[in-house]
Formats: C-alpha cells, sequence, structure tokens
C-alpha cells in the first residue's frame, strides 16, 4: 500500500477536497469591521438553519445511506479497492480516515493508497496520478483548488473509479455524473455551535476578532457565515471588530498577532479550522494575553491540551468525523452497485468545552484522548 500521509499540521492546510476535505474540507478577502459604538445593542433575527451543497444540493442525515445484507455479500463478493487523496493531514482528517478504513474492511474492500497535499493543488495533482496508477475501484477526495482540481480529478472519473467527495468537490462536477455524493458536516448548525461556545465563554459581551480562510471554498465559507450570522443575532454585545483573511495555515500566527496588537480590547477569536487555530493560539500565548480565548472547528490534540491545562480555547466543534468515514465508504459502495445516493449527506456536529472533553473526543474520534491531552 502507498502511504504518503504528511505528519498532522494545520489541518485542513490545503485542502482538498474542496470536498470534502475533511471528513476533511475558504472565506471572501479579509475586511475591516467597523470599531463597536455606543448605539444600544438589538438582537438581529435569528439566522437558517439550512445550508446547501456547492451545487445547491439539499442535505440529508447520514442514516440516508443504507446497505442491505444483499448489498454488503454483493459488494464483497466483487474484490475492490479503494484510496484516499486528502488535501491535508491532521487529527480531523486521521478520524474520518479510520472511519472509512473500518467500514471498507466490514465491506470486504481493501485501501490500497492514502494521501496528502499539504493544501498544495500541485501535489494532489501529482498524488492522484500516483494513486490512479493502482487502478483503485473508489477513490475518496477533497479538493484543494475546486477550479484546478476540474481538470487533476479527470483521470479518476475517466479512469472508471467512483468518486466520492469528503466536502469540496472539483468546480462543475455534479452528484450522480462525475461523482456519487458529497460526506460533510452540517454547517449551519457547526457555525451557530461556534457562536455559542465563545459566546458564552465571554459572557456574552465584548470585543472579538475573525480569523478566517481567505478563498472561494463554499464549506469554510458557509459555516464563517453562519458564525458570525449566529453571533450577531444570540449575542447583540458582542462586537466582531475585525474580520482577517488567510491563505495558509501558516500565516495564521502573524494574521493573529497583528489583530491582537491593533485591538487592545480583544476578548475572543474565531478560526475557521483546528490546525489553523494552532497559530493563533501561539499568537495569543506570545502577547501575554490571558483574557483572549479562540473557538474553532475540529478538535485537534495540541487545542485540546491547550484548552485542558490553561487558558486560550473556549472550545471547539466535532464533526463526528468517524462517522463522515463511514458514509463516505458507504456513498463509494453505493456507486458500485450502480444505486444512486443522496447528493449531500451531513452530519452533526458536537459543542466540545474542558467540561465534557473525554466525552466528546470520543464521541467525534470513537477513541479516549490520549496521555498528550489528559495529562494522564
Amino acid at each position: 500500500m502507498i502511504a504518503l500521509n504528511a505528519r498532522h499540521r494545520v489541518a485542513l492546510a490545503a485542502a482538498a477536497v474542496t470536498a470534502t476535505i475533511a471528513l476533511l474540507a475558504g472565506c471572501s478577502a479579509p475586511t475591516t469591521g467597523a470599531a463597536p459604538t455606543d448605539a444600544p445593542a438589538s438582537p438581529a433575527a435569528a439566522p437558517s438553519l439550512e445550508f446547501a451543497g456547492p451545487n445547491g444540493e439539499k442535505p440529508g442525515p447520514l442514516s440516508d445511506l443504507v446497505l442491505s445484507a444483499d448489498d454488503v455479500a454483493k459488494i464483497k463478493a466483487g474484490q475492490f479497492t479503494a484510496a484516499f487523496v486528502w488535501h491535508t493531514s491532521g487529527d480531523f482528517v486521521a478520524a474520518v480516515e479510520r472511519g472509512a478504513r473500518a467500514e471498507f474492511e466490514r465491506l470486504g474492500i481493501k485501501v490500497v493508497a492514502s494521501t496528502q497535499a499539504d493544501f498544495d493543488a500541485g501535489t494532489q495533482a501529482n498524488n492522484i496520478q500516483t494513486v490512479m496508477a493502482l487502478k483503485p475501484s473508489i477513490v475518496v477526495a477533497i479538493a484543494v483548488d475546486p477550479t484546478s482540481a476540474a481538470t487533476s480529478f479527470k483521470p479518476i472519473v475517466d479512469g472508471g473509479s467512483k468518486l466520492v467527495i469528503m466536502t469540496t468537490p472539483p468546480a462543475g462536477y455534479t452528484a450522480g455524473k462525475e461523482f456519487v455524493s458529497i460526506v460533510t458536516e452540517d454547517l449551519a448548525k457547526a457555525g451557530k455551535a461556534n457562536a455559542e461556545v465563545l459566546g458564552d465563554a465571554l459572557g456574552g459581551a465584548g470585543e472579538i476578532g475573525v480569523v478566517g480562510y481567505n478563498a472561494n471554498f463554499w464549506f469554510t465559507n458557509q459555516r464563517d457565515k453562519a458564525f458570525k450570522d449566529w453571533i450577531g443575532s444570540e449575542y447583540p454585545k458582542i462586537s466582531i471588530v475585525e474580520d482577517a483573511g488567510f491563505a495558509k495555515e501558516t500565516e495564521t500566527q502573524t494574521v493573529a498577532a497583528a489583530l491582537i496588537a491593533k485591538h487592545p480590547n480583544l476578548k475572543g477569536i474565531y478560526v475557521s479550522w483546528a490546525t489553523a487555530a494552532q497559530g493563533v493560539l501561539a499568537a495569543i500565548k506570545a502577547s501575554g494575553r490571558t483574557d483572549i480565548q479562540l473557538v474553532t472547528n475540529d478538535i485537534d490534540t495540541a487545542l485540546a491540551a491547550a484548552m485542558n491545562t490553561g487558558p486560550g480555547v473556549a472550545g471547539m466543534i466535532g464533526n463526528g468525523s468517524v462517522g463522515i468515514g463511514t458514509g463516505l465508504a458507504d456513498a463509494g459502495a453505493y456507486g458500485l452497485l450502480g444505486r444512486t445516493a443522496p447528493a449531500l449527506v451531513a452530519s452533526e456536529p458536537t459543542k466540545v468545552t474542558k467540561k465534557n472533553l473525554a466525552d466528546g473526543w470520543k464521541a467525534d474520534y470513537g477513541t479516549e484522548p490520549p496521555a498528550s491531552v489528559t495529562g494522564k
């Protein structure tokens, strides 16, 4: 088996899979919000809890993917193979892959390759060429850059592999045609959960900043927007004083340091995902500020350890990572069986704070948190 996985990074450092990252997985150019005013704050209208896929797909639950005993028997008899083409590495991606591998094993499908691209579209294109030399029956992938992926993913489609997307498909690709299905998390609920974790940690008042992915990444765009919408709706005394963007995970410490220096009354920061949040936490620590807390998406070892031992991390939002992986494998089985799968299915996000860290970790990753997190 080919294993090109890199070390855990500012995770979803590149994506993929426009997809689905992951379980895999951007926002507009950075803008600066207006300074808070003394005018009385009033709640905004409640945002919608609905979201749509990149082509307007309406999401259903993961439970919409169902395989009968006969389906499983047919798959087992086929001697099929599968490969992963991730956008990045990290705890989240590893958990999604673990869930998918377990389901592939149940279905008698052999995993022949797993690659990650460090959020570099060129690297992902090369990884696809390497993977397709093995002629896998199923390819689980998330596009790092949807535009260039429209070309780089063509060998998967032309080669006859069943393409399953975690979160982000190539531009112009549609379910039931170039790929089987998109498997992701509920973006609107995830944004709301982030807002509630940070809002409650701040006591419902204060200045916050946003460090968001500065790219056209439908998944992250919608989740970031949901966070901002729900902060405005549920916490009228919280002001977003700046919306700063990053293009690479390696930039987030510099972006956050500038944000903290510019806004001395800053109390909280939202970050698009966990590996990117590692740099933000480093900036908070370097500033000597113990009164600033961050919230982010995905459960991450380094952030979880920091949350367990000191200030700086209000919480993280789990994606139901193992379940996403199971769904990706089942969607691939639909493709092999020639069945029409739901165009988009989504997992339920979970709030994870210091109070429920052990339970939240196990619910999302299917394992007990490591000693590096718990200190035990």
